[in-house]
């Protein structure tokens, strides 16, 4: 008997399609977990288009759990916000996870010495604030950009790539000086900008438009989440744009991770189901400062792994818990995990016979 290879590939096609589909677990909606609280302290480039907004946005419909407020102010340097009575307010009124701190862009452009006589002082007070309220508070630093024609009052920033190039530096080393991660924002801003139809700044030259503010919504939520959202959540970008500013984040914070330290504080879970229907996860955590890590996989077993792989016996939700022990206090975060029933479908196999000749 003959085969026909037309209709046999379209039968396995179908068959890997399938299979496909269902070996693939998803991660559940996390709206029982406990919510991530942040908190940005920055000026009108935090403000603008409440930027902070759209990562909750962002947040919210990729069924996240947060709570992100912002403690801002029009033009603020870090020796005004270090000034800012409601400042500390808000860095008192809750336990936050993180805080995000934004200063303004030109006083991160000068060189090392100038900053830590010019910015380092008050940077020590905020900081001495956060770490006084929660010490297990992680601290970020939001890397802005550089005017889209530079600043031509200083020779060494008077175009545009002189200036991004000097605040990332800046940004870098008080992030080396306070063992702080950075969120690049400022970087893969530069990167998009090169994009046919990215035009990030608003009509100063300087603020971010509304794409701009996207891009940076995005850059926190990758660092957040070590993912990209799925929505627009604006009508003044069309899908496409948006996608091509998501995939430009992707590319950027996936080749840089380990440069900004972003990497830091957070665990991976990788969720499947073999062929056999046998649920497992793939665990891994990196918590620099930890003294002990405990997980926790929702189906009653444990473990004090840094990584490792675990199985779950029965298909169901399950919450997924670490426990970090660091000098400071507990870490503890969390995620909701799914695992659908296991099934099995045969396929009929028709083939058609040749004709005797």
């Amino acid at each position: 008997m003959k085969v026909n290879n037309g209709i046999s590939s379209k039968i396995l096609k179908r068959a890997f399609i399938f299979l496909s589909v269902l070996f693939t677990c998803q991660v559940a909606n996390a709206s029982d977990t406990e919510p991530i609280k942040l908190l940005f302290i920055g000026n009108s480039y935090t403000q603008m288009n409440e930027m902070p907004s759209l990562l909750q946005k962002m947040v919210s419909r990729s069924g996240k759990n947060s709570i992100i407020e912002r403690s801002t102010e029009s033009g603020a340097s870090f020796k005004d916000h270090s000034e800012r009575a409601d400042m500390y307010d808000a860095i008192k009124s809750r336990k936050w996870d993180y805080i995000i701190l934004q200063g303004y862009s030109r006083e991160l452009s000068y060189t090392p010495g100038y900053i830590d006589t010019e910015t380092v002082p008050y940077l020590n007070k905020i900081m001495d604030s956060i770490h006084a309220s929660n010490a297990c508070t992680t601290v970020l630093f939001f890397m802005t950009w550089g005017y889209e024609n530079g600043f031509l009052d200083r020779e060494e920033v008077n175009t545009y790539e002189k200036m991004a190039d000097s605040i990332k530096r800046g940004y870098r080393y008080v992030g080396s000086l306070y063992n702080a991660p950075v969120v690049p924002v400022g970087m893969v801003w530069k990167s998009a900008k090169q994009k046919k139809g990215v035009g990030l700044y608003a009509s100063d030259g300087a603020h971010p438009n509304i794409k701009g503010s996207y891009l940076a919504a995005c850059t926190f939520y990758h660092v957040l989440f070590n993912e990209l959202p799925q929505y627009t959540l604006t009508t003044s970008l069309s899908s496409g744009l948006a996608l091509t500013i998501q995939e430009e984040v992707n590319r950027f914070m996936t080749e840089n991770k380990m440069r900004y330290k972003w990497n830091e504080n957070t665990f991976s879970l990788v969720p499947f189901t073999t062929a056999e229907g046998e649920h497992t996860l793939t665990f891994s955590s990196d918590f620099p400062l930890a003294t002990t890590i405990k997980w926790s996989f929702g189906d009653g077993s444990y473990s004090e792994a840094l990584s490792g792989r675990h199985v779950f016996k029965k298909p169901g939700t399950y919450k997924v818990t670490i426990e970090a022990q660091e000098r400071c206090g507990l870490k503890i975060q969390q995620k909701i995990i799914t695992f659908e029933k296991f099934k099995r479908r045969r396929f009929k196999c028709l083939f058609r016979r040749n004709k005797r000749l």
